[in-house]
């Protein structure tokens, strides 16, 4: 797999939007307004067949990628391909194929809470820890100071509300695209993903701490084999990124049967 240079936010032509999406869910992007994202889209009330779910991603662009500017599902697709060109799991290859599909909140999201296709600093982007310090690892680190949860004496140490060494899973994140399909497909009784599969899903935009190294004293024994899991995935989710473009109803029939294997033939309850 030939290596590029991806995510370069200090390049030339890194637009403007870019920039601006990150400064924005900097400072939107506190504890209280996590808990209020989940407390809204972790109700599992809009049943959905995944199918449709991933046609919904034509509409969307990613804002926040300065690799690709093509509609998400592409990008859904080239993972997935990556994937099984390299001979891996099928459950690997669906987690590739699906693992962006929280994105599809910005159907019922709106402007104000980030979630949408104008605003999507609560969808997409590097996540980061919430009620705890922001690290010098989060990309333009020049706006953690933005965030009010800085400014509070509760959240603003390096351990935040949070025991030292009680390992990622115990941590509230930046609220975004992983989380909300996590939970879904927590809450879905037919999944049968395996846990990395999981963790792909949950962990993939967390890169201050699986590429910058941040959050050393939060961090567990289990957090080691997870940054294995998600180095290996990032290769496929990163370096797979191309202007070739796919049909989703071309790629259908090798997907399907996979799919229904892990997840069932029932629609999914969003």
């Amino acid at each position: 797999m030939e290596e590029k240079t991806f995510r370069n936010y200090d390049a030339p032509d890194v637009s403007v939007a870019v920039k601006e999406h990150y400064r924005k869910m900097r400072k939107n992007q506190t504890l209280d307004y996590v808990k209020s994202m989940h407390r809204k889209y972790l109700k599992f009330d809009k049943p959905m067949d995944l199918w449709e779910a991933m046609r919904h991603l034509n509409s969307l662009i990613d804002v926040s990628d300065p690799d690709l500017d093509l509609p998400n599902v592409q990008h859904l697709i080239q993972s997935a391909e990556a994937i099984r060109a390299e001979g891996r799991p099928d459950w690997m290859q669906l987690t590739g194929l699906i693992h962006d599909l929280g994105k599809v909140m910005f159907l019922w999201g709106s402007d104000k809470d980030g979630t949408s296709q104008a605003e999507q600093w609560g969808m997409v982007g590097d996540v980061f820890v919430v009620g705890c310090a922001l690290p010098d690892s989060c990309v333009y680190p020049e706006f953690n100071e933005t965030n009010p949860d800085m400014h509070d004496e509760r959240y603003n140490t390096s351990t935040g509300i949070y025991e030292k060494g009680c390992g990622i899973d115990n941590l509230d994140l930046a609220w975004g695209h992983d989380e909300y399909l996590y939970q879904v497909l927590n809450n879905h009784v037919d999944n049968k993903l395996p846990e990395e599969a999981m963790v792909m899903i949950r962990y993939h935009s967390f890169y201050p701490w699986h590429s910058g190294g941040g959050y050393a004293e939060l961090l567990n024994e289990k957090d080691e084999a997870y940054l294995e899991i998600i180095k290996d995935f990032n290769k496929f989710d990163l370096y797979t990124k191309s202007q070739k473009i796919y049909d989703l109803d071309e790629v259908l029939d090798y997907y399907q049967p996979i799919a229904e294997k892990y997840l069932g033939k029932g629609p999914i309850y969003w």
